[in-house]
């Protein structure tokens, strides 16, 4: 037994001896990574019914000439006017701008290239003379929600189709 008790003793003894070996150290937590760059926004819409509206209002008014339908933001000068002559028995369509040009409008049911001419007024304008029973007036008005006018060198409008275009319209109908 005195064997056994010095073998143990001899192996606790030798025991303290051996080096201890640390324990690996902790993992140092990554930093989190950094948020992804937003996505960039979606292209302009190529279909004209998924544009978004263009801003502004529709007025109406009537003037010695006839009646007139202004639309554009309130405070500017107008992104398009509607205007019946009542002696002459035309509906000019008319936009800002000096370049001569085609435009076309789009509507749920008619697409139709048009040719914009100068006004010679002050701020210039472009305008396109239509007879009052032209579809493509009742067109713009009933087309569903927004029809759009398009011309080169200008951003495209979406305007909505509100009461004040037929209101022009049928001044023009008598």
């Amino acid at each position: 037994m005195r064997r056994l008790f010095f073998t143990l003793l001899l192996f606790a003894g030798t025991a303290g001896c051996v080096p201890q070996v640390a324990p690996p150290p902790r993992p140092i937590p990554s930093p989190a990574p950094a948020p992804a760059e937003a996505p960039p926004p979606p292209p302009p819409a190529h279909d004209w019914r998924d544009r978004p509206a263009t801003v502004g209002d529709w007025v109406y008014k009537r003037d010695a000439r006839g009646s007139v339908a202004l639309f554009g933001p309130p405070g500017t000068d107008a992104l398009l006017v509607l205007r019946c002559d009542t002696a002459g028995r035309q509906v000019f369509l008319s936009v800002p701008g000096t370049q001569a040009g085609a435009a076309v409008i789009r509507t749920s049911s008619v697409s139709r290239t048009v040719q914009l001419l100068p006004t010679g007024g002050e701020p210039p304008y472009l305008a396109v003379a239509l007879t009052p029973t032209d579809p493509l007036l009742d067109a713009m008005g009933f087309s569903r929600g927004r029809f759009a006018l398009e011309q080169a060198g200008s951003a495209p409008l979406a305007i909505p189709a509100w009461p004040e275009i037929e209101r022009v319209t049928e001044d023009c109908r008598g």
